[in-house]
């Protein structure tokens, strides 16, 4: 398979296209011969507004470097709008072979101060989104007995940081969604990945930066451009990536990770069963020295982009 038909044939939908990573993305996939529909409502980092120049921006981007896209400004947060994303494929190209769920706001706030619409704004963008536009092209999926998801994670929900319970939250229920999908669709050759990209966006934009830690893991990230991201994903998205299904990877600059999945590290058992005192006194010693650190992203991923 040459490089320029990598993706020849297939109909691609990225959501939160307008820009940043999305953008990359779709303009990648498009450069490999996919058919893209660019979707973004074009609203804020937070979620407000709504503006169709982003999107069509890089649909013209597309089609003047030759390619084939269309426009979609459904948000994915809701199930029927969501469904508009997948019959725009449809519409327009006569299938789907792909969903790329990069779509996302931010409301960061120290958990103790999170309001219920910060948490749930982010949640039903994030978590429900990738739900709605995955759920959409499942029984397309299905009945051709083909297909592929890509989602966007975060280190922010495999490892943590600051200032983000909800986007943590929903990041790490999008690792657990596209393990679900994988289990279940493997059976009519759907695929399901996720990458955690680390790269300067709008969103990233919105990070806290109020202790020096947060500030120097910002500058670092300053580093990585959206593009980086996208090689990961039009690889994926094409037949060369079809021994990956239901992983985890992450992608920095140059480095690209696979990341672990939560698995038995260490065991203890007593013959006789348990008590609270019995935990407290055998169990609890035996298992701490296995205790993960309370570690933040910038923790973990401690050294320079490479």
């Amino acid at each position: 398979m040459s490089k320029a038909d990598m993706l020849a044939g297939k109909v691609v939908v990225v959501t939160g296209a307008g820009g940043g990573i999305g953008r990359d993305i779709a303009l990648a996939m498009a450069r490999e011969g996919a058919r893209v529909v660019v979707n973004d409502i074009g609203a804020s980092v937070t979620g407000e507004g709504v503006d169709a120049g982003p999107t069509q921006a890089v649909v013209n981007e597309i089609r003047a470097a030759g390619g084939e896209a269309v426009a979609s400004t459904d948000s994915v947060s809701q199930a029927l709008s969501a469904q508009h994303i997948i019959s725009a494929a449809l519409g327009s190209f006569g299938r789907i072979d792909c969903v790329v769920n990069n779509a996302g706001i931010l409301r960061d706030r120290f958990f103790h101060k999170m309001g219920d619409d910060e948490w749930d704004a982010v949640i039903k963008v994030h978590l429900y989104g990738a739900y709605h536009v995955s759920r959409a092209a499942a029984p397309h999926f299905k009945a051709q007995e083909s297909g592929n998801y890509i989602h966007m994670t975060s280190t922010s929900g495999l490892i943590g940081n600051f200032g983000q319970a909800n986007y943590s939250a929903a990041k790490l229920g999008v690792v657990a969604l596209s393990k679900s999908i994988a289990l279940d669709m493997l059976k009519f050759n759907v695929r399901s990945n996720c990458i955690a990209p680390f790269a300067w966006s709008r969103m990233i934009g919105a990070i806290p930066t109020d202790t020096p830690a947060e500030q120097a893991r910002v500058d670092r990230i300053k580093q990585m451009t959206p593009a980086k991201i996208a090689p990961l994903a039009v690889c994926l998205a094409s037949e060369a990536g079809r021994d990956a299904n239901g992983q985890i990877f992450a992608v920095r600059n140059n480095e690209i990770f696979l990341i672990s999945q939560p698995r038995p590290i260490r065991s203890v058992h007593r013959s006789e069963g348990w008590t609270p005192q019995a935990v407290a006194s055998h169990a609890l010693p035996a298992l701490k020295a296995s205790f993960f650190a309370l570690d933040f992203s910038g923790d973990v991923f401690s050294w320079d982009p490479i």
